[in-house]
């Protein structure tokens, strides 16, 4: 009996643990998106909580670190009677919030595995029912199971694990991801993925009335004009598939729609991502004018050559006034986008004021981990992603 106690302590334990693990270790690799996360979380809820805003970082910071933390000490049995109950204390206050969260939907998805692996609310809270009950047999069998590590092992084991996932955490912040799991990753084909969609699936019923008697009929048998309809009901048989990339639409100062002219650029097209230009890092702005003035220098070369071409048209005898020039337009292969007020910005730096396009802020967020980032297409393929501290 004892034994079959450790054996089921021993799997309980390890099961917890590399579910902590592997939590953490998603989130780790994308801290931002944690971030952004929880942001989203205290913006549905309202009120009081929008004032913790400030704080999300810092919460996502001890949230990842936490979950390394207890993963990696279930896993090597260290300290496993206070970690077990420290679990158990966690998925108390997780269970029922996110059973909230699927009773009232404030937000599509948890993001406990960050974006490896997309759960809804509903699959995330009967996931946190089953981690629960393991946290409960781990509490109530924590007398059978035997440390492995003891004294300053313990200790070596504890700062490790803080070190290397804080250390981890600050590189992944100053440059991208190692792993992006997101759509837009260097690669893809964003026309492609944005086509894949289908739409939801509903039967309806209409309810008509004729001589004051009610009855229901389908679209395939809808009755004559002698009925008259009084209401009708949708029942969805099949949900559909929305496409990862549905809210990338690039709107530049006029208005126009530049979305389809940068995804079936030809040319490299240079996008500098500022979700917020508030938020943005000012100090990377000489690298953004950089970009910007490299785009114009070879914009500037193209142009001489349609002004070479058109000059040899007027040269020619056939060349009347109604000859139009091939069209020279300025800035097509680098734009600004935010998601934005742009008043300041444009005021600030006026020679940037005619790339400035806007877009969802929330699909920014998801394009590129970094304020600023770039993204640079061609053919409507990611061929490079980086963030521009490190340019």
């Amino acid at each position: 009996m004892k034994r079959t106690k450790t054996i089921i302590a021993a799997i309980s334990r390890t099961l917890l643990g590399l579910v902590f693990i592997f939590s953490g270790a998603v989130k780790a690799i994308d801290p931002l998106g944690t971030v952004y996360k929880i942001e989203d979380y205290l913006k549905a809820f309202e009120g009081f909580f929008t004032n913790l805003l400030p704080a999300a970082e810092a919460a996502a910071w001890v949230l990842i670190v936490l979950e390394l933390l207890l993963g990696v000490c279930m896993v090597l049995n260290v300290r496993t009677k206070c970690t077990s109950w420290i679990a158990l204390l966690f998925y108390c206050v997780m269970t029922p919030l996110t059973l909230y969260i699927a009773l009232t939907n404030p937000v599509s998805d948890c993001g406990c595995f960050g974006d490896a692996i997309v759960l809804t609310n509903w699959q995330t809270f009967w996931k946190n029912v089953v981690l629960i009950v393991l946290a409960i047999i781990l509490v109530a069998l924590r007398k059978s199971t035997h440390p492995l590590w003891r004294g300053w092992m313990e200790l070596v084991i504890a700062t490790t694990t803080i070190a290397a996932a804080i250390s981890f955490m600050t590189w992944t912040k100053q440059h991208l991801p190692i792993k992006d799991f997101r759509p837009y990753k260097i690669g893809n084909h964003l026309p492609t993925i944005m086509e894949d969609y289908e739409p939801d699936q509903y039967e309806y019923t209409y309810i008509c009335a004729k001589d004051s008697v009610e009855q229901a009929f389908t679209a395939e048998n809808y009755p004559d004009s002698t009925w008259t309809l009084v209401r009708y009901a949708s029942k969805l048989i099949q949900k559909g598939y929305e496409s990862p990339i549905h809210d990338f639409e690039i709107i530049n100062a006029y208005g126009d729609d530049l979305t389809w002219d940068i995804l079936e650029s030809e040319e490299p097209v240079t996008l500098v991502i500022m979700y917020d230009l508030a938020k943005a890092d000012k100090s990377q702005m000489t690298k953004v004018e950089e970009l910007y003035y490299a785009a114009q220098q070879y914009i500037t070369s193209e142009e001489e050559e349609v002004i070479e071409s058109c000059d040899s048209i007027t040269n020619d005898s056939t060349y009347s006034e109604n000859t139009e020039y091939s069209e020279i337009t300025y800035n097509t292969n680098f734009y600004i986008i935010t998601g934005s007020n742009t008043d300041e910005f444009v005021v600030e730096y006026p020679a940037l004021s005619e790339c400035i396009c806007t877009c969802d802020p929330v699909t920014l967020k998801t394009i590129v981990r970094a304020n600023p980032g770039v993204i640079v297409l061609k053919d409507g393929i990611v061929i490079d992603k980086y963030n521009l501290k490190n340019k």
